[in-house]
Parts: structure tokens; sequence; C-alpha cells
């Protein structure tokens, strides 16, 4: 399964970028983003960032992603293997 995950420019370099991805800094890849610019938010993939998102549509998407990894890592019981 392949994944892009939210995040945010906080440094440009050229075409590299400091990505914060959850309290993470990554470096990423920006060319497939046109105009890249410090606070814009993208969906990072393999190490490119692959598209540019508004705001409200990165922080719903990871509060998505943190419903999902609770209901993974609690609550449950072997039972309801």
């Amino acid at each position: 399964m392949c994944l892009a995950v939210p995040g945010k420019i906080i440094e440009l370099s050229g075409n590299r970028a400091r990505v914060e991805l959850s309290g993470n800094i990554i470096e990423a890849d920006v060319t497939f983003i046109e105009s890249p610019a410090v606070s814009d938010w993208v969906l990072v993939h393999a190490g490119f960032a692959i598209e540019r998102l508004a705001e409200e549509d990165a922080l719903e998407t990871l509060r998505l992603f943190s419903e999902l990894w609770a209901g993974e890592t609690g609550g449950g019981t072997d039972d309801d293997i």
C-alpha cells in the first residue's frame, strides 16, 4: 500500500524543502509543486511533495489518520480478532 502524508513546508532551498510531518522534519523534493512557498501544505510520498493542499484538507486528513491509528492501537481484545 502507498501512502502520501500531509506536511507543512518550513524551509526552502531550490527544489528541496524541509517539511514538518506530525512533529518530524524531513527533506522533500518540491519539483512537482508549482511555486512552492514556506507554510504551504503538501502531500509527501517517497520523498517528493506531489500535491499542494488547502490547510483545512491537510488538517482533516491528519485528524482521520489519528483516529485510524487510535483504533489500531487500543481498545480491542484478542477476542475481537
